[in-house]
């Protein structure tokens, strides 16, 4: 699936991530956690950030400027009504132009949407705005191999690609990052969340 499928997908569906059926605790101690290797909070970006708005609160109450981006149309317009002062940006993490360097980059449940063949490349141009010193959180899925599938647990047909951990670590290393943290948060599932500073 291309990601303007995805946007599509996720068009469909904003409006359950938008009520109070899901849960606004998802991946905030996650976040906390990644936050406390922070030594300057400035500016902040949430990558597929949705519109359920928990990351952009967090990390304003931590005192950083924050701006999202995501595919989906539906997802920024709601977005831009919970938050109307936030920048929102409907982009394609694979061809947009980052407007900043940041201190913080949150990429949780998103990037692992991105065409396998594509994934690496925006990882690492995700890691190269990071100013030094700066954090990326971000989730995959926690195998040993690049990986790819299609399924419709969401209720519509969604992609997901990984790297596979030593790939990703790799990737980590080449873009000049140090991984602070790695953890299957949700074990048995093979959800695993990054805490990657730039050095």
């Amino acid at each position: 699936m291309r990601p303007e499928e995805i946007a599509k997908s996720y068009d469909q569906i904003a409006d359950v991530w938008n009520s109070d059926a899901f849960p606004r605790t998802d991946g905030v101690k996650q976040h906390e956690r990644a936050i406390a290797f922070v030594k300057e909070k400035q500016y902040a970006l949430d990558i597929g950030c949705g519109c359920n708005g928990r990351i952009i609160d967090l990390l304003r109450r931590y005192g950083f400027s924050v701006e999202g981006v995501d595919i989906s149309g539906q997802m920024v317009e709601l977005a831009k009504q919970r938050h109307p002062d936030i920048t929102f940006h409907q982009a394609d993490i694979c061809s947009w132009p980052f407007p900043r360097r940041y201190n913080f980059i949150s990429a949780w449940d998103s990037i692992w949407h991105l065409p396998l063949q594509e994934h690496e490349m925006v990882l690492k141009r995700i890691l190269e705005v990071l100013m030094p010193g700066g954090i990326c959180i971000f989730t995959t899925g926690g195998l040993d191999a690049p990986t790819e599938k299609v399924d419709g647990a969401m209720g519509h047909q969604m992609y997901y690609s990984v790297l596979g951990i030593p790939k990703m670590l790799e990737v980590l290393s080449e873009a000049g990052c140090i991984c602070r943290h790695l953890e299957y948060d949700q074990y048995p599932e093979q959800h695993l969340y990054v805490i990657a500073q730039k050095v």
